[in-house]
């Protein structure tokens, strides 16, 4: 009997060129876009709130959170809403375009060249095929004092 490989869900999404991955049990839905109400005196990739399905729900764009130069909303444009450290979070992704299972073996480290900005946000990668996904760490998006900042938005 050989030992039973871990597979793993991701739901795969876009930024600019890059495609990303998080895990599926973190996304509880993704979302077109909507209206978006701003919040005064946030971090500067926190767009504001939306109010889903009755929950004040905050939103941070992404590429702004990972210092890619912003673009305009495209019909394509998805909000991921996501849980991070026991909270809702909406992330604004250029596109969100597939559920994937690979093995958990098939993860490796993120490469040297990559941002340090981006790396610790970089769980590791994944190759499938001729097509490379970054697995991010969403607990890390975040840091301590901008979860504490959200919740407050949350209210």
């Amino acid at each position: 009997m050989g030992v039973e490989s871990k597979s793993m869900k991701v739901i795969i999404f876009q930024l600019d060129r890059e495609e990303y991955a998080i895990p599926v049990h973190q996304v509880g839905s993704i979302e077109r876009i909507m209206h978006i109400t701003r919040v005064p005196r946030t971090s500067s990739f926190v767009e504001g709130v939306i109010n889903l399905r009755g929950i004040v729900t905050p939103i941070i764009d992404l590429r702004s959170r990972f210092g890619i130069e912003t673009a305009p909303y495209s019909e394509s444009t998805r909000i991921i809403i996501a849980n991070i450290e026991e909270m809702d979070v909406g992330l604004i992704v250029d596109a969100a375009n597939d559920v994937l299972d690979f093995e958990v073996e098939a993860i490796e480290p993120p490469p040297e060249v990559i941002d340090t900005m981006e790396a610790e946000y970089v769980k590791g990668v994944v190759k499938v095929e001729k097509r490379l996904f970054i697995l991010l760490n969403l607990s890390k998006v975040l840091s301590t004092s901008e979860i504490k900042e959200l919740e407050e938005i949350e209210g």
